[in-house]
């Protein structure tokens, strides 16, 4: 997984009509000629390149660190290739806010004017669902999940049918305490036959470091990451204790309770007296109004008064989920089942997650030096590249072509 961080703030102001009418022409051209260039699966694997859509959010005409730019750029990509889809091989659902809401019928209504399987629509549909929680439960990192974006491409098989053969997601949420916004992406390219033009056996997943990339403003400490492979066997026990009986793991949630309730009397005490340690404050699993208490990587919550949390772990432990895929699938599971689940597993089975922020490099910041992380220079020249070529080959005028190429020269690295 190549991993990112970028600087972005939120910004809160409207595209103005012209620029974006503008974004939408030219986008259009970029996406016909990197298509017919490389076809409509490689167009997608860029889109899920944290790089790459930086920089073609740049050649649009949006600032390198701006927030927007994901939002923007979707829409005028989606309002670039609208009815010319079937042509490109390339359709997107979702959007911002409520629109992110309508992806499953978008879905479902494309694969009715392509003629696609109704099985493989569900799976479009669950990629879409499955991206989304994933990353509010299984990256909890303190960001809400606000844009949702699914492009998918097609290949045609037939002049009445077509199959899937890639999907790509664009996902960002935003910190609204440190006004800055973190971007998700996803890809999975799906394997086709060329005897029979079918989808051979695949199956993405979605919970052991699914993502293409992932940019953030900081790298942040204590970052709940049940994607991490060190995360495994928290998740392993976490799975079985939703397919125990809801007896056997309410008692475990109790004894998780009491723990916290005479560890919070203790810490409280040592805190008014002014004796609480470096490791109190290490060790303990509460957040407390202290401004100077360190807590837990995972944000304590009331579980004792939680009667909701109670009826959804009935519901998990009645259904019985054969991994943690499944688990994380069932309908009502979320952040607090999931990090209950997490912090039974960590503090009595000793199975401790990972709290390492998956996005780790910066290019914005201290990629020079090579701090955190050396630049990639080879994938930044050839994005360049690629962008430079599609702008000069595109059929627009010739200042607005000028201008594209003199942002894309600006990328400074």
């Amino acid at each position: 997984m190549r991993r990112g961080i970028a600087t972005f703030t939120l910004d809160y102001g409207k595209c103005p009509p012209w620029l974006f009418r503008r974004m939408v022409a030219l986008g259009r051209e970029i996406v016909r000629v990197l298509v017919d260039e490389y076809g409509a699966a490689e167009f997608l694997k860029r889109i899920a390149d944290p790089v790459w859509f930086q920089s073609l959010g740049m050649v649009l005409a949006f600032d390198w660190n701006a927030s927007g730019l994901t939002t923007i750029l979707t829409a005028a990509l989606k309002e670039a290739i609208r009815g010319e889809e079937e042509n490109l091989g390339v359709f997107i659902c979702g959007g911002k806010g409520r629109t992110s809401l309508k992806t499953p019928d978008e879905i479902l209504n494309w694969g009715e004017r392509l003629n696609l399987e109704e099985k493989k629509l569900k799976d479009l549909s669950y990629s879409s669902k499955m991206a989304a929680k994933v990353d509010s439960s299984l990256v909890q990192d303190g960001y809400q999940i606000y844009h949702h974006a699914f492009f998918s491409s097609v290949k045609k098989t037939s002049r009445a049918s077509s199959l899937i053969d890639s999907w790509a997601v664009v996902q960002q949420g935003m910190n609204t305490s440190n006004a800055t916004a973190r971007r998700y992406h996803w890809y999975d390219e799906l394997e086709i036959t060329n005897n029979k033009s079918q989808i051979t056996n695949h199956k993405k997943d979605f919970v052991e470091e699914p993502h293409a990339g992932i940019a953030s403003q900081v790298f942040k400490k204590n970052v709940l990451n049940l994607v991490d492979k060190k995360s495994r066997k928290n998740k392993e026990i976490s799975r079985e204790l939703a397919a125990s009986s809801y007896n056997t793991l309410m008692k475990d949630i109790q004894l998780l309770r009491s723990h916290f309730s005479r560890y919070s009397k203790m810490i409280s005490l040592r805190l008014r007296s002014g004796q609480a340690s470096k490791k109190d404050e290490q060790l303990t699993f509460l957040k407390l109004n202290d401004p100077h208490f360190t807590t837990h990587p995972v944000v304590y919550e009331d579980f004792t008064k939680s009667k909701y949390l109670e009826r959804i772990l009935q519901r998990v432990t009645y259904e019985k989920p054969e991994d943690y895929e499944s688990l994380l699938s069932i309908e009502g599971v979320g952040p607090k089942t999931i990090r209950a689940l997490s912090l039974v597993s960590e503090i009595i089975y000793g199975a401790g997650p990972s709290y390492e922020d998956p996005a780790r490099y910066s290019f914005a910041h201290g990629g020079k030096d090579a701090i955190p992380y050396s630049v990639d220079v080879k994938t930044y020249d050839n994005t360049i590249n690629i962008l430079e070529k599609a702008v000069k080959k595109s059929k627009i005028n010739p200042f607005d072509k000028e201008k594209a190429l003199r942002r894309l020269q600006s990328i400074n690295i």
